[in-house]
């Protein structure tokens, strides 16, 4: 078994000595967190190597280096980096994510080159793919990839991170392609993010766009589940926490603390990027040094700012307006021994970096918006017992774990210049306390914590769908049953209605049955040793109408009322409905479009299916809180079923149904398929020996599942024989 990671780039630099490539690999937080993993799983990694080379002598070479190291190349052509990579992904997925919508950039082109070259890292990985092999596709990039992998390989399991934010759904929708990237990731088995926000933003875009069913934390497709979590993605922290014990970091602080005198120092860094808040910043510190005038002269800013697309338009326009406000804050503040700014546009060393992080009194970390922001974590690991204080952003997932920060809000000044106050006055006792307790998290939600839970509940999810996988009524299964179907003499079927043998509709009396249903019905009840029996929540009006002339048993409402023989039995008498139930299901429907009331002789049903998911959930909440004293003052139950909640007579249902059918003569064998709440009472009815089967999501309480309600009918006609009529017939 193989562990295959999946990601844009490569953890690899190549370099050129004495007129040849060399592979070197280039160790950073998503490489080391899986290097760590405590597994016997055989790594591998698929990925762009970051250059293109045509077929020739020095490919071949690079190959076996890759090779060498498990890594596996995908070759993207200049054109395909520009619109796959700074097109569709960088101009449209980043700042759609980044909530920067005036900055997204539509071009036809670049959704072509993003399905294009996601199928080339498809390709790539079915290279290398087996059976039972685990992958894990990383990031925004790749959005498509799970489901293309999984069309093709359904027998391994794949799990998929997003390592920036997940947009909500307002912001989501207006992508063109909204409904292809959501099914591409559904592909996956296990979904992660770095927070609960970014989850519940992706469960809510689900529901709304695609339409599927999501219980908490599983989205129910077809055949299988895809669960979602959070997983807060940690550093190596070790790594930085013993970073300052290293004589060249040492050396290093000592010589930047002598550079930039004896003030104190707030450090900021950054990668070039708007959603990185660096103008805010620099706004916020300038009305610090401008309303605080005794700072002075005494603190520093230190910003460091990572190059990345300044070729690009609106990066080059970024980078210019810092240049002029950093220049502007130190022409009017700066001092012949006193710098306001050191502004560093370049990348840092390990070293450098680490040595920044010691000697630094604030970390000023405030993204407009932020996946992680690992930053705050690094800063927080090299301070050791040393005392220092984060500044952080409330936009930045980091915010979640680290509660000890001075959490601001990035895009108010004023906060920010408060937050400097309060950070550079804060006592050093309480800065001790406040970094022990940060780092106290960080040093357990490492990076190798954080790919060692992912991997263990993708494994988890793997035998979840395993278990559903051995409930399906598929070839197997269905030859166990048809064996105990025929070797019966006696059968009782007893078939739920909507969601089984008819699709849901969104107006409940379009739900008439088609002919073939009706005829599949009269098959199945022309066999002498079948007693066929429809047992349904419906009224007995509208199962008259549309079932009344088959030689079935009609149960009605729950088993109130049911029908033998051409005749109709009555166990109960029409309810006059309390008021109040009337009048609080009546309010709901008036304040929820798309959902009505249903008034029956035994219950009253409020019906949900077209209404917006958010908002069901939240009405769901209010009845049933509304509901519960009136309905247990009137002995009356209140159930959940499939996109409905019906109050009714507490004394039946399709268990006691169940119950009262199995009286009347000995069977051996019991067949009952359903698809909801309502159901589940009738499986925990029926003897251990009764073949039971869920329609739909599965059941802890039936023994099969069949995941539609197509494949429910098609089961019923190969039962019948139908199958083979029918291609007789043809």
């Amino acid at each position: 078994m193989k562990l295959i990671i999946i990601s844009n780039r490569l953890p690899l630099k190549i370099v050129e000595e004495e007129n040849k490539y060399k592979v070197i690999p280039s160790p950073g937080g998503l490489s080391t967190g899986l290097d760590s993993l405590e597994t016997t799983l055989d790594k591998h990694w698929v990925g762009w190597p970051g250059m293109y080379l045509e077929e020739g002598p020095e490919k071949e070479d690079i190959d076996r280096q890759l090779e060498a190291h498990k890594f596996h190349p995908v070759y993207l052509t200049p054109q395909q980096i520009e619109d796959y990579y700074e097109g569709y992904s960088n101009s449209i997925l980043w700042p759609l994510c980044h909530y920067f919508f005036n900055y997204v950039h539509y071009d036809n082109a670049y959704w072509l080159a993003y399905q294009q070259v996601n199928a080339l890292f498809c390709e790539a990985a079915l290279q290398v793919i087996r059976p039972g092999d685990i992958v894990w596709v990383q990031d925004y990039q790749l959005m498509l990839l799970p489901k293309m992998i999984r069309d093709q390989a359904p027998d391994i399991s794949i799990g998929y991170f997003l390592h920036i934010p997940f947009p909500s759904y307002e912001l989501f929708r207006g992508l063109p392609e909204r409904a292809e990237l959501l099914n591409g990731l559904l592909g996956a088995d296990l979904v992660g993010f770095h927070t609960y926000d970014y989850m519940r933003h992706f469960i809510s875009t689900v529901y709304r766009v695609l339409k599927l069913d999501c219980y908490l934390d599983e989205i129910e497709l077809d055949r299988r589940v895809v669960d979602v979590d959070a997983f807060p993605m940690g550093i190596n922290y070790e790594m930085y926490h013993k970073a300052i014990r290293n004589p060249a970091t040492a050396k290093k602080a000592e010589e930047l603390r002598d550079d930039f005198g004896t003030g104190k120092l707030i450090l900021s860094v950054d990668r070039l990027d708007y959603s990185k808040g660096i103008l805010i910043r620099l706004e916020s510190y300038e009305n610090f040094l401008e309303n605080h005038s005794e700072y002075r002269g005494k603190v520093s800013l230190v910003m460091v700012v990572s190059p990345s697309r300044d070729t690009v338009d609106i990066y080059a326009n970024l980078k210019e307006e810092i240049d002029k406000k950093v220049g502007a804050i130190n022409g009017k503040y700066s001092t012949i021994d006193w710098s306001p700014v050191y502004y560093f546009y370049r990348s840092f060393t390990f070293e450098e970096l680490a040595a920044l992080y010691y000697i630094a009194d604030v970390a000023l970390v405030t993204p407009i918006r932020d996946g992680m922001n690992l930053v705050a974590k690094e800063f927080l690991a090299v301070k050791r017992s040393k005392p220092g204080v984060l500044i952080l952003s409330e936009m930045a997932g980091a915010a979640n774990e680290l509660r000890e920060a001075i959490v601001v809000n990035p895009t108010d000044t004023h906060e920010i210049e408060e937050a400097l106050v309060t950070a550079l006055t804060m006592p050093v006792k309480e800065q001790k306390l406040r970094m022990k307790a940060m780092q106290e998290i960080i040093s357990t939600q490492t990076v190798k914590q954080w790919a060692t839970d992912f991997i263990s509940e993708l494994q988890g999810v793997r035998k979840k769908n395993q278990e559903l996988q051995k409930k399906l009524v598929e070839e197997k299964n269905f030859e166990t049953i048809r064996k105990m179907y025929d070797a019966a003499k006696k059968r009782l079927l007893i078939l739920d209605y909507d969601g089984t043998l008819v699709k849901f509709v969104n107006n409940p009396r379009a739900a008439s049955p088609p002919a073939d249903l009706l005829r599949l019905l009269e098959v199945l009840a022309g066999d002498p040793k079948n007693d066929v029996v429809i047992s349904s929540s419906r009224d007995k009006k509208t199962l008259e109408k549309w079932l009344g002339k088959l030689p079935v048993g009609l149960s009605a409402e729950h088993g109130a009322f049911y029908k033998e023989k051409g005749k109709w039995h009555e166990r109960t008498q029409r309810m006059e409905w309390d008021k109040e139930i009337v009048d609080i299901i009546r309010n709901a429907v008036k304040r929820t479009p798309s959902s009505r009331m249903e008034v029956k002789d035994t219950a009253l049903v409020w019906h949900y299916r077209d209404v917006d998911a958010w908002l069901a959930d939240l009405r769901i909440t209010q009845l049933l809180n509304a509901l519960i004293n009136p309905a247990s003052r009137l002995n009356l139950q209140i159930m959940n079923g499939n996109k409905i909640l019906e109050i009714k007579q507490s004394e039946f249902s399709k268990g006691s149904e169940a119950l009262r059918l199995m009286k009347k003569d000995t069977y051996d064998l019991i067949l009952a398929v359903g698809d909801d709440a309502t159901d589940e009472e009738m499986f925990a009815t029926l003897p251990k020996e009764a073949v039971t089967i869920k329609v739909g999501k599965g059941s802890a309480t039936a023994m099969y599942n069949i995941p539609t309600q197509e494949e429910t009918v098609q089961f019923l006609k190969l039962l019948a024989g139908m199958e083979t009529q029918d291609h007789q017939a043809d």
